[in-house]
């Protein structure tokens, strides 16, 4: 499908199943190289087809045309006429925040979800991140390795010790500026939408609790008896307390869904900050879920899009979409991975 999406607000109405969602799931992908569904890139090639073909004009500052191609045995990412060698060169030609019902694993998931999100972040506001944690992380996969030997080579094994170190307190330093930063727009969002007197509450929780370099090397005997890395920012954790209460275990399922759509909202609203100018706001099936009081949260975040020029897509099918966000919405129906303007 082709489409050219002025500025604004775009409502994708459709039936499920029509390809509503592959609208967006396109868009994130070329901001991010990434499904926000989780999914690799093998599940996102059509039925019958030998791979998938992404491409787009992204206006800014600048004008930067993108071309994504993939398929098992061929890939390739195209960046105003030139193939890009390092996704330093990339990333940031076009950001998005997406908020969807994958959302609530940020609260009900994984360390390692909460994770990703900040560290998404972090890359979305400073091109330095990164490589740094590209760095990391290439540093603890050879660690790891050597652990894993029967005999460890000593000398190897300390100079990728050597390279963790350097990189792992870089990441938690930008980490522990991060998240004080991020708790007060997260609070105001979730107050926002649920309209309540509940107070929210951001907690880094590093792994390091003061120095790295001791706390590793503390740690030898039981690295060699997991044989892995057991201690360094892959193992940080960022704690969602509601009422001082951790939502993870006492929050109900709505406050869960609220709280998960807070720190969406303080994503965006950060990287606002940041750049000047609001991302484009990817919105997928996620309005008609919840009630027109919770859907008021969202106006003051899509009224700024609107007023910085920013665009905002929305998925919804016709009996759900929220009526009060009609003003100066362009229609667009999705039928059999077709798309019509209306």
């Amino acid at each position: 499908m082709d489409a050219d999406f002025s500025p604004g607000f775009h409502l994708l109405l459709g039936e499920n199943a029509q390809g509503k969602t592959n609208v967006l799931e396109a868009i994130y992908l070329l901001a991010t190289l990434r499904s926000f569904r989780g999914l690799g890139s093998a599940p996102m090639v059509r039925h019958g087809q030998k791979g998938y073909f992404v491409g787009g004009t992204v206006v800014s500052q600048g004008e930067h045309e993108i071309k994504m191609y993939w398929s098992p045995q061929e890939r390739s990412l195209v960046l105003d006429g030139r193939p890009v060698r390092k996704l330093t060169d990339y990333l940031g030609v076009l950001r998005t925040v997406v908020f969807c019902t994958e959302d609530l694993q940020l609260v009900k998931g994984a360390a390692r979800i909460r994770r990703r999100f900040v560290d998404l972040l972090l890359s979305q506001s400073s091109s330095a991140y990164l490589p740094l944690l590209q760095r990391y992380m290439r540093a603890l996969r050879s660690r790891n390795a050597l652990l894993k030997r029967a005999i460890v080579d000593e000398v190897a094994l300390e100079s990728f010790t050597g390279e963790l170190l350097a990189a792992g307190v870089e990441i938690i330093r930008r980490r522990q500026e991060l998240v004080p930063k991020l708790s007060p727009l997260a609070r105001l969002a979730y107050r926002r939408i649920a309209r309540e007197a509940e107070e929210l509450r951001l907690e880094y929780l590093p792994a390091v609790r003061k120095d790295f370099a001791v706390e590793l090397a503390q740690a030898r005997r039981r690295e060699r008896a997991c044989r892995t890395t057991v201690i360094g920012p892959h193992r940080d954790d960022v704690q969602l307390l509601v009422n001082d209460r951790a939502a993870a275990q006492f929050a109900s399922e709505g406050q869960k869904r609220t709280l998960a759509i807070a720190l969406k909202i303080a994503q965006a609203e950060y990287l606002t900050g940041i750049h000047g100018s609001a991302p484009v706001l990817l919105i997928d099936d996620v309005m008609g879920a919840l009630d027109a009081k919770r859907r008021s949260g969202f106006l003051p975040l899509l009224e700024q899009a609107r007023r910085t020029g920013g665009q905002v897509f929305m998925t919804a099918t016709e009996q759900n979409w929220p009526r009060e966000l009609g003003r100066d919405t362009q229609r667009w129906t999705v039928e059999a991975g077709a798309l019509h303007r209306v």
